[in-house]
C-alpha cells in the first residue's frame, strides 16, 4: 500500500469506470459496464439511461438489477471526491468508503445473474475493493477503532 498522489488516485478511479464491472455468459457475451451494457450478438451498446427508461424506471427493475444503477451513483460520488482530491478538497474516507459501497453493492448483480443460472464475473467489483484497500485503506483504517 503505497502512497499514491490524488492525480494518480483519479486516474486510477476513471479507469475503474471504462472497464466491464460484470461480464455475464449465456446465448449472448454481455459486458456491464458503469454507462451501459455492450452485447456481442450483435455488436451493440445500451446506455444505463435508456435501459432504465425503456425498463419502466427504477422501481420496475428486479432487485438485483437495481445493484446496477446504485454502484454506478456510489462510484460517481466516489469519483467526485476523487476529483476534489486534485483540487485538494479530498477527505480519502469519503472517496475509499463510496468504492467500497460500489463495489459490494455491485456484488449483488452478479450474484443474481448467478441464481438465473448465468455465469457472471464480477470484474468491476473485485477492482473497486482492490482499489480502495491500495489507495484508500490508510485513511479508512484510521477510521475503524
Amino acid at each position: 500500500m503505497a502512497r499514491v498522489s490524488a492525480r494518480r488516485r483519479l486516474l486510477a478511479v476513471v479507469v475503474l469506470g471504462l472497464v466491464p464491472w460484470t461480464i455475464v455468459t449465456g446465448a449472448v457475451l454481455t459486458f456491464v459496464f458503469p454507462f451501459g451494457l455492450a452485447n456481442t450478438t450483435p455488436l451493440h451498446l445500451t446506455p444505463l439511461t435508456d435501459y432504465l427508461r425503456f425498463a419502466g424506471g427504477f422501481a420496475a427493475l428486479p432487485g438485483f438489477l437495481r445493484a446496477w444503477p446504485t454502484s454506478v451513483l456510489l462510484y460517481l460520488g466516489a469519483l467526485a471526491s476523487a476529483v476534489g482530491g486534485v483540487l485538494g478538497r479530498e477527505d480519502r474516507r469519503v472517496t475509499g468508503g463510496l468504492l467500497v459501497l460500489a463495489g459490494v453493492s455491485h456484488l449483488g448483480l452478479a450474484v443474481g445473474f448467478l441464481r438465473t443460472g448465468r455465469l457472471a464475473i464480477p470484474l468491476g467489483p473485485v477492482l473497486a475493493l482492490a482499489l480502495a484497500w491500495w489507495c484508500y485503506w490508510p485513511a479508512l483504517r484510521r477510521t475503524v477503532p
